[in-house]
């Protein structure tokens, strides 16, 4: 009987880098190509996609690059500090793996040592999760606003309990991880349709069903947020891939983690 365990990196407690994604990895770089990468994998071509966009959301630096364009039609490319991770990943790799070999040596867990050996873990449902940058806070008898600043340099607001604040530990000069629900997140027609946040960026993928579309969109600095709207949401909007849009949350809807 063996230990065995996955190296997986976590940033302000959510998933960064797992294996399969660093499988991808190679297979972009190797590539060069989304498409193909993802079926080398396998994984199909929307969870590829989704796996770089939470991966470059999440990281201080892009970790993948896409190129569009040019006479081959663009592409997709490892950064030099993507490479340095996987290069980085590859030793703590093999160091992880001595690890667990001298854990089995050292562990009989037929003998009855361990009643149980569980691992327990948190996952949020909420599609959208970026890093940003605590650059003010306005505490009230209730709640507190927390100015947030993204990647882009783009304002996001995220009002929250004082509990919340006391709980999470969170001032100033932190990096906190802002969480909201796509079906939170809206598709603005006008100026004043939307009370809150409003980020401006460009739609990337649109995806329809019968009921509802997906829309993604970059709102630079490498993040990506998702919409999930109503057919009926989005007829108002002229709306379509590469085109610029005004994304609307309230703050209310924007949660925090650490």
């Amino acid at each position: 009987m063996e230990v065995t365990s996955p190296l997986t990196f976590e940033i302000s407690g959510e998933p960064f880098l797992l294996e399969k994604r660093i499988c991808l990895l190679h297979a972009i770089r190797e590539h060069g190509s989304i498409s193909k990468a993802a079926k080398a994998v396998p994984m199909s071509y929307k969870s590829a996609w989704e796996a770089v966009d939470a991966m470059n959301a999440l990281s201080p630096e892009p970790i993948v690059y896409r190129e569009t364009g040019g006479k081959d039609g663009g592409g997709t490319t490892i950064t030099a500090y993507g490479m340095q991770l996987l290069a980085n990943y590859a030793l703590l790799k093999e160091e992880h793996s001595r690890f667990l070999e001298r854990l089995t040596e050292l562990t009989d867990i037929q003998s009855g040592a361990f009643k149980t050996i569980g691992r327990l873990g948190l996952q949020i449902s909420a599609r959208n999760q970026i890093q940003a940058e605590v650059t003010a806070m306005e505490p009230g008898d209730v709640n507190t606003r927390v100015y947030l600043t993204l990647k882009s340099g783009q304002t996001l607001v995220s009002v929250i309990t004082e509990e919340a604040v006391e709980d999470l530990r969170i001032k100033t000069g932190q990096t906190v991880t802002a969480i909201c629900k796509s079906s939170n997140v809206n598709i603005l027609s006008a100026v004043g349709d939307e009370q809150g946040n409003r980020l401006e960026g460009r739609v990337i993928r649109i995806e329809k069903d019968r009921y509802n579309a997906k829309i993604t969109v970059d709102i630079g600095g490498h993040d990506t947020i998702v919409a999930v709207r109503s057919i009926e949401d989005i007829e108002p909007v002229d709306m379509c891939e590469g085109c610029r849009v005004t994304v609307g949350i309230r703050a209310n809807d924007v949660m925090l983690g650490r």
